[in-house]
């Protein structure tokens, strides 16, 4: 391979964890051609000035303003069209020695478009990555019995709960977008992500219509990462977008009357934890019941009319956040 694999970094007051995804790149390349391209949503931090400290010959591109991750993944892709695969990475990743070349030998299984690693946390526990195609079904067991124990059969939940398929390579509709190799054919098939989630959902839609295409989803188990996991299960601003996102995916890929369903399942899960006391949950309700939020553009803006008076981190919103 002459032409180098893109590595494409979405930033937004990333500072503090860039270093370590820089320190990583090396080993999790091993023998493979890379560039770093580092995508900054206007950061008010020293991002931009650590990025070039750290990496002199990485292409550095500003986008002005807090775009969202799709758009910040779209001008990664913009300015380097000819790479011939493109690892999209959260600033909060780490690379374990050897990922790229492994994901880079399953792109060539026939059917395969995007090749993601076995994923851990900071203490080394295994996190669900993959994920199954969103139903009501699922959406319902999810509300009623919780989406870890849902998880563990594939008819009644999303997020593939059982460790067992983890432990080999496995073909999951959509997976955790933190760490993912897309290759070229499958960029030039599906086109731009979407950039209306602003954060959250982006990453299913993507791998959803690669699927539907013929380029599919590969985990690969001997292909190893660290994601040290960002604030959308403690941030009740982001649990709502998340939500909201949850709602405006499904909406686009099924009827009206299926989608009021969804709806339903989405209010009972939130509302049954509301009523607990969980705040995140109490946020995601009032987005849900709002039709001018579940309308309105995604963005900075959105998250403030939200939830204007935030519990946790009320600059989490951020593009280029981790995934969750």
């Amino acid at each position: 391979m002459t032409t180098p694999v893109t590595v494409a970094v979405v930033t937004w007051n990333s500072a503090d964890v860039l270093p370590g995804l820089v320190e990583s790149l090396p080993a999790g390349a091993g023998d493979v051609p890379w560039h770093l391209v580092v995508v900054d949503n206007d950061s008010s931090d020293d991002t931009v000035a650590v990025a070039r400290r750290l990496c002199p010959d990485a292409m550095v591109v500003q986008t002005g303003r807090n775009a969202g991750y799709a758009a910040g993944v779209n001008a990664a892709l913009a300015a380097t069209p000819d790479a011939p695969a493109v690892l999209v990475l959260n600033p909060d990743v780490r690379l374990s020695p050897g990922c790229l070349p492994t994901l880079l030998a399953a792109l060539d299984q026939p059917g395969t478009g995007i090749a993601v690693p076995r994923l851990t946390d900071g203490d080394g526990a295994l996190i669900h990555s993959m994920r199954r195609r969103p139903t009501l079904l699922r959406a319902f067991a999810d509300a009623l019995v919780g989406a870890t124990l849902a998880g563990r059969w594939s008819l009644t939940g999303e997020v593939v709960s059982d460790p067992a398929p983890y432990a080999g390579d496995a073909s999951p509709d959509w997976a955790e977008g933190s760490t993912q190799l897309v290759s070229r054919a499958c960029l030039d098939a599906c086109g731009p992500w979407d950039e209306s989630y602003f954060l959250y959902s982006e990453e299913t839609e993507f791998h959803l219509r690669a699927g539907a295409l013929g380029f599919g989803v590969r985990y690969v188990a001997d292909a190893g990462a660290v994601h040290l996991e960002g604030d959308s299960g403690t941030s009740p601003r982001l649990w709502a977008l998340l939500t909201a996102n949850r709602l405006r995916l499904f909406s686009r890929l099924s009827s009206r009357p299926r989608t009021a369903a969804y709806w339903v399942a989405l209010v009972l899960r939130e509302s049954s934890r509301a009523v607990r006391g969980d705040a995140i949950a109490r946020a995601a309700v009032r987005v849900l019941v709002r039709p001018d939020l579940l309308r309105a553009p995604r963005g900075p803006a959105w998250l403030d009319l939200a939830t204007p008076n935030p519990v946790l981190r009320p600059d989490a919103a951020q593009a280029g956040a981790a995934r969750p």
